[in-house]
């Protein structure tokens, strides 16, 4: 087959990081989503939470720990009829409330309107199996359909400040956005209508209409212009501890651990459960820093709030971007937070403090003392997988060269949370307050597994899914 315009643009761009024409097919192939095969015209057809089923196929009386529960779900329309094709995102789980034990079960698409789900069983006692229907295969078709050509649903303002007569401040704010494949520009005018930003390393390009008053130099801030499957539930009749100490390079199994009594047991390696004494020592003389969003920041906020002796500056910043920073003068350990760059769906934040992933890793030294920690995600569900794919590759290209001149630097990847309450995106992914764009978000971290799991250790663990599905 001959590659397309497109193709031959993204092969170019991805050879610049090493990255194969069977690289890039083979993620094309991991990311591939199936959907209807006609066009959908009414509502009833698509997939009904409510007549959806979903049946245990080798249930028995008791099981033994370590045995497998198979489960399969049959994805029906409105009018009870079977889907013929798949597409539909479900989540599922085993769980117990009692003893707050669940595990996380992996969902395959049988791309016929039946869905494959396998449960290990880590512990003693009772479970129930939970199926969840988040986006119909429909849903999530016209999801992908505006995501990759409405862009400008989600758009940021640009706050210009500057000298105005008689010794005034002037002040503007005007609607910014990624320059990218021409999404995101359409409301924003042709030919001299915008002032252009390109960071000079990664060669991004962000678009703001040109302010009335003021130059496009006299950018100071940026800113956001802001139901369940029956169970059924069976007795079971602890695995071993895993001994290997955990490091870089171990395989991943799905499950990749469970929680019993609202612990989390690792598949992986030998789990360590930390005390206020223990993490402080574990921090002991590190330079820790952080880039990525909220739920980054809430690791920084626990860190603050485990170790005492920790103490968090005021830098006088906008909270929600950061940059944040915490000090420990007696253990040495400095700690370090900041968002990931736009597009950062947060309050008003100075410009100069809103820095991509890649820059501030190609401007640390690294070594055995230095923890880097990093998520990217759910502030990229509303453009183009490929944008957000190339923001990858371009930190990818950063750890690279960051571990081939400190290869004893610890490089630490938090994956995406697909299981949000509250949609902070609603406006693009949903016109009510519950779970958004989960089928994008779990693309997202496809991608990013297939491009870290060969080059370091990256928690790829479902550990939120696992202990958030049915609440």
């Amino acid at each position: 087959m001959i590659p397309t315009k497109k193709e031959l643009f993204h092969l170019s761009f991805y050879s610049e990081f090493g990255i194969s024409l069977d690289g890039y097919s083979r993620l094309q192939q991991a990311v591939y989503w199936d959907g209807p095969d006609r066009s959908i015209t009414n509502v009833s057809t698509s997939t009904s939470p409510a007549h959806t089923t979903f049946n245990i196929e080798n249930l028995k009386e008791s099981f033994q720990t370590g045995e497998e529960l198979f489960v399969t779900v049959h994805a029906k329309d409105f009018d009870s009829k079977s889907k013929s094709y798949g597409g539909d995102f479900f989540q599922a789980k085993l769980f117990w409330s009692k003893t707050k034990a669940s595990v996380f079960g992996e969902v395959v698409d049988l791309l016929n309107g039946s869905y494959s789900v396998h449960f290990l069983l880590p512990w003693v006692g009772e479970a129930q199996v939970a199926v969840r229907l988040i986006h119909s295969s429909e849903a999530v078709q016209v999801l992908k359909r505006h995501r990759d050509t409405d862009s400008d649903r989600v758009y940021f303002n640009g706050f210009y400040e500057g000298p105005g007569p008689n010794k005034t401040r002037l002040s503007e704010a005007v609607m910014c956005n990624v320059k990218w494949d021409k999404n995101g520009l359409e409301h924003m005018g042709t030919g001299d209508c915008c002032c252009e930003y390109k960071d000079p390393r990664t060669e991004e390009i962000w678009r703001c209409q040109r302010p009335k008053s003021l130059p496009c130099s006299a950018r100071a801030n940026f800113g956001k212009l802001i139901p369940s499957l029956k169970t059924l539930q069976s007795p079971f009749t602890h695995l071993p501890d895993v001994a290997e100490k955990c490091h870089p390079g171990l395989h991943t199994p799905v499950p990749a651990g469970f929680y019993l009594n609202d612990v989390w047991t690792s598949f992986v390696c030998s789990t360590r459960h930390f005390t206020t004494q223990t993490t402080t020592e574990c921090l002991k003389d590190k330079h820790i820093y952080m880039m990525g969003d909220s739920t980054m920041r809430q690791w920084f906020e626990f860190f603050v709030k485990v170790v005492p002796t920790l103490k968090q500056m005021n830098l006088h910043v906008q909270y929600q971007s950061g940059p944040l920073l915490a000090v420990d003068v007696k253990n040495n350990i400095d700690l370090h937070w900041r968002a990931h760059g736009i597009p950062l769906r947060s309050r008003k934040s100075a410009v100069a403090n809103l820095h991509y992933i890649s820059n501030e890793i190609d401007d640390l030294a690294g070594g055995s003392h230095t923890v880097i920690m990093f998520n990217l995600g759910p502030h990229f569900t509303t453009y183009p997988l490929d944008f957000y794919t190339h923001r990858v590759l371009r930190i990818r290209k950063a750890v690279l060269a960051l571990l081939q001149r400190a290869p004893d630097t610890t490089v630490i990847i938090k994956t995406v949370n697909t299981g949000y309450k509250v949609s902070l995106y609603s406006i693009m992914c949903s016109n009510t307050r519950r779970p958004h764009c989960d089928a994008h978000a779990s693309q997202i971290v496809t991608t990013s597994y297939t491009y870290f799991v060969t080059l370091i250790c990256v928690a790829a663990l479902k550990v939120l899914l696992t202990n958030n599905l049915t609440s």
